[in-house]
């Protein structure tokens, strides 16, 4: 719209309307929120996306994760133990130990929207590497954790942690089981992963 019809009001025309698809190639890309950006390339990464208003959806889509998957009296990995406390009511089979876990709960630092990965450190994987840990993730996510590229995500960690930075850090980005994988995983350790979001903003 042109700066004398915004000033004037008068109404738009059928051309101000352009559809973004009808766009000139030489325009710049309408930007996504956040959010919504995350939300669209986590899934083309193939993981496993549920969404939570409050602490009770959690629970529930935790519930339903360990039914559908069988994992109820399974061991699972756990280095963070502030989940321990935020989830003591699952009673959970825990172990430090990677040959006897089925699945590895965790959560982690940033969501990172520009190319839908996690950013993980020392904080919650200790010094492994991600080809040790079990295929089958749970994390355990907030809205408050998205940003828009791993540069922000970098800065976040050292902004939170000046007294001693993580060390270990590496994103999560394939999430495809063993037959889904192409030449472009090559090589990338693919996870089968959900990820539990809480909203909190």
């Amino acid at each position: 719209m042109s700066l004398f019809r915004k000033i004037f009001g008068l109404k738009n025309t059928p051309e101000d309307n352009i559809k973004s698809e009808e766009r000139g190639k030489y325009m710049p890309e309408i930007k996504l929120p956040v959010d919504e950006q995350f939300t669209i390339n986590f899934k083309a990464n193939g993981g496993k996306f549920l969404y939570c208003e409050n602490m009770q959806e959690i629970h529930d889509s935790l519930n339903s994760i360990l039914e559908e998957n069988k994992w109820q009296n399974d061991k699972v990995l756990l280095f963070d133990e502030r989940l321990s406390d935020v989830f003591k009511d699952f009673n959970f089979n825990t172990t430090k130990r990677i040959s006897e876990s089925t699945y590895f709960f965790s959560t982690c630092e940033y969501l990172i929207s520009d190319d839908g990965s996690l950013l993980i450190s020392s904080n919650q994987i200790a010094e492994k590497k991600l080809k040790e840990l079990p295929d089958n993730f749970i994390i355990y996510a907030t809205t408050s954790q998205f940003v828009q590229n791993i540069g922000e995500g970098l800065r976040g960690i050292k902004g939170k942690n000046r007294d001693k930075i993580p060390t270990n850090i590496t994103t999560i980005k394939h999430f495809k089981t063993v037959e889904d994988k192409d030449f472009l995983t090559y090589g990338s350790s693919s996870k089968n992963l959900y990820l539990l979001l809480l909203e909190d903003l």
